[in-house]
């Protein structure tokens, strides 16, 4: 395959997620159902060959990296910039606990004022931080090449749409991704430019080639 190709992977699942509460940048470990996850995902992802693995540097993410990075024979890179979305106060908190300690900047939350939970990002600057960290580390990716990106729920949601330079009022249909999970990005080139497009979203299962009436041969 001559195009360029980005796996993006979530990591496994947490004792946090099974009781509902918010992660965001807190350093969370994986439980065991979650390292089994990862291991058994690994095994899918290998099989794509990746050229090179990026991780968040928070544990859930990079233990699951290290998962991925032991089945390929490659090492894992550690990038903070693909951590979760800062979630500031309402980490720790299930959705009921954060409404309960602060309604007001919960209500602005729903409206679409997202500045009124305090120490929290936003997620266009959350998406930004991702589609940034990509596009760098795109920079050194071969033709035909493969890089596996592992990071979180909501910035792999808001980065994509960031990198796809998705409107930001279409970012949330795009659904959520589930533990251990991923997404994959291809490049598509033609003679003089190429472009980004969403190839696989929220799978477990290893990418089809697309057989269509619709694609460039």
């Amino acid at each position: 395959m001559a195009h360029r190709r980005v796996i993006v992977w979530r990591h496994g699942r947490t004792a946090w997620n099974v009781a509902g509460r918010v992660q965001g940048q807190s350093d969370i470990p994986l439980d065991e159902v979650g390292q089994a996850q990862a291991k058994e995902a690994a095994g899918y992802l290998a099989a794509l060959a990746p050229s090179r693995i990026v991780s968040s540097d928070l544990k859930r993410a990079a233990s699951t990296a290290a998962a991925l990075g032991e089945v390929a024979g490659l090492p894992v890179e550690l990038d903070r910039r693909f951590r979760e979305m800062d979630f500031g106060a309402r980490e720790g908190l299930t959705w009921p606990q954060a409404w309960d300690r602060m309604p007001e900047a919960m209500q602005a939350w729903v409206d679409g004022d997202e500045t009124k939970v305090p120490g929290s990002e936003t997620h266009r600057q959350a998406g930004d931080r991702f589609a940034d960290a990509l596009r760098d580390t795109l920079d050194s990716l071969g033709r035909g090449q493969t890089l596996v990106v592992v990071a979180h729920g909501a910035v792999i949601r808001t980065g994509v749409s960031s990198f796809l330079d998705l409107p930001e009022s279409s970012w949330r249909t795009l659904g959520g991704m589930a533990n251990c999970n991923w997404s994959v990005l291809e490049e598509s080139r033609y003679r003089d430019w190429s472009e980004w497009r969403l190839a696989e979203w929220n799978t477990g299962s290893l990418p089809e080639p697309v057989l269509s009436d619709d694609e460039e041969t």
